[in-house]
């Protein structure tokens, strides 16, 4: 029989455990720039290109009712590039079938109907088990915060942690998104 002492020790030490492990799993995780994405044009787009620089990786599709998004994304790079930020689209096909085409398509919506100079990736799959290496580790980080729709972006901070997620439906140049680039643009 354990006395009262004993019995709160035991039960204290059963609940520390696990947050010690979880907090030490959040500290040994590696960041965002262990990743690179085949880029739209065939070479390489590699994370750690951006090291120490805040950036924001969103999926897209060209069939979307969100793909005027695009413009916004581009407006909100040219404002904030400069600064350090970059921004990544990954064409992905996983919701609604919306992004059917290849390079040629994608890259006639994404570059010559919405005039996007940014970074865009070859086509990848962002959810489930076949989901690109780097949403695996965003979903793993991020459980509660996947995409469900075309159009989720991850701000990625300049630790290469995530440090905000915003989903489809928040448009690229909402407040809330461009606060949160200016004060990743700020923190060291």
């Amino acid at each position: 029989m354990l006395n009262r002492r004993g019995f709160v020790s035991t039960a204290l030490a059963a609940i520390a455990a696990p947050l010690a492990t979880r907090a030490f799993a959040q500290a040994s995780r590696i960041p965002a720039y262990a990743f690179s994405f085949p880029a739209l044009s065939g070479e390489d787009i590699r994370l750690a290109a951006f090291s120490g620089r805040p950036f924001i990786v969103v999926n897209t599709a060209s069939l979307c009712g969100y793909t005027p998004q695009y413009a916004g994304l581009q407006e909100l790079w040219s404002e904030f590039r400069a600064r350090g930020l970059t921004i990544i689209g990954v064409p992905s096909n996983d919701f609604g079938g919306q992004e059917p085409g290849g390079v040629t398509e994608i890259s006639e919506t994404a570059h010559h109907q919405y005039g996007v100079t940014f970074p865009i990736t070859a086509k990848a799959v962002v959810v489930g088990p076949k989901a690109h290496p780097f949403y695996k580790w965003a979903a793993e980080a991020r459980p509660k915060d996947v995409p469900r729709w075309n159009f989720h972006k991850y701000l990625i901070g300049r630790d290469g942690l995530i440090a905000e997620v915003f989903p489809s439906a928040v448009d690229p140049t909402d407040t809330r998104v461009k606060t949160a680039v200016a004060k990743a643009l700020t923190e060291s």
